[in-house]
């Protein structure tokens, strides 16, 4: 078996569990970064709009239509901060609450199926590895 570098491993896996996970996304009228946007703000409080950049990994001026969408579809609220008024608090609404949970129970089937043929205990070390090297991601770049 040839070896290849991590990053031709990681990117090779992550087009194939996008391309996986795409359809699921598409039946619940959802892209990619929108599900990151709503996945991350279903894990703790409310950030602002600049945490909730630095915790997905994209410029502030990039993630703001992709709020700005979110909330036409009344999926989160932004609301001033009380401590900086010129910031704003980004939180889900119990529709896009309902909606992201409902995306990750096919996004969790879709990864079930990606992994099957996995022996479980080398399943459950890749995934430990993987949240292990994904929250030290920062550090990274």
């Amino acid at each position: 078996m040839q070896r290849h570098d991590l990053g031709a491993a990681f990117a090779a896996l992550a087009r194939a569990l996008m391309t996986a996970e795409e359809p699921v996304l598409r039946a619940h009228e959802v892209g990619m970064w929108e599900y990151v946007v709503l996945a991350a703000l279903d894990h703790g409080d409310a950030p602002t709009q600049a945490e909730l950049a630095a915790t997905v990994r994209r410029d502030k001026t990039r993630l703001i239509p992709i709020l700005d969408a979110l909330e036409a579809r009344a999926l989160l609220r932004r609301t001033p901060d009380p401590a900086d008024r010129r910031n704003r608090i980004v939180a889900l609404t119990p529709q896009g609450r309902d909606l992201v949970r409902s995306c990750r129970r096919g996004v969790r089937e879709v990864e079930r199926d990606l992994l099957a043929g996995v022996d479980p205990a080398d399943r459950a070390a890749f995934v430990r590895v993987l949240d292990a090297l994904a929250a030290d991601a920062g550090g990274l770049g």
